[in-house]
């Protein structure tokens, strides 16, 4: 791994594990086994180089959930396998966590990958919602941007009620509600 692969790697560890603030430069140096020239060599400073952390983490969230929402199934398989899939609960989102970190937030910069990451995954949850319907696998009520938040906002909270329980029980009851209530009638 070049050393600019190993500072974003340790970067968007860093991240998900202590936040943007709790992420200093000290501490990416000493996760990634590189020197300090070599950090400002290759990026600017801390922001530089937590915008490519986070840039990495939210490509990496649209290939996974991109690989589930695309693949084989009806719209409900494939909507239950991005849900059940393997993951880190309680962790937590990699890319949902950084929406509450305020400096995250209140730079444009830092906040733009994250927003449109999530609006990504709204709109490929929104089109698979569409095409259940257009199949009448779905109720022909629904409207699909609602559905589609609520999907995302379930995975999101179960993240949030698994960790404050400590337990990733609350992750799963979450999600299987979710799928009952959108398992097709018929």
């Amino acid at each position: 791994m070049s050393t600019s692969e190993r500072l974003i790697e340790s970067t968007r560890e860093l991240l998900w594990e202590r936040g943007y603030v709790g992420t200093s430069p000290k501490a990416i140096l000493e996760r990634s086994g590189t020197g300090q020239g070599s950090m400002y060599h290759h990026f600017k400073g801390k922001p530089d180089l937590a915008l490519a952390a986070i840039r990495r983490t939210a490509e990496e969230m649209r290939a996974t959930a991109g690989a589930l929402l695309a693949g084989p199934g009806t719209p409900y398989e494939r909507i239950e396998a991005y849900l059940r899939r393997e993951r880190d609960v309680l962790r937590g989102c990699p890319v949902g966590r950084l929406t509450m970190d305020p400096d995250v937030i209140a730079s444009e910069a830092l906040r733009a990958p994250v927003d449109e990451t999530l609006d990504w995954l709204r709109e490929q949850l929104a089109r698979l919602v569409e095409e259940g319907r257009e199949q009448g696998q779905f109720a022909a009520s629904l409207d699909d941007e609602e559905v589609a938040a609520t999907i995302l906002a379930t995975v999101q909270g179960g993240y949030v009620l698994a960790r404050a329980s400590g337990s990733p029980a609350a992750f799963d009851t979450a999600v299987r509600g979710l799928l009952a209530l959108l398992r097709p009638t018929g």
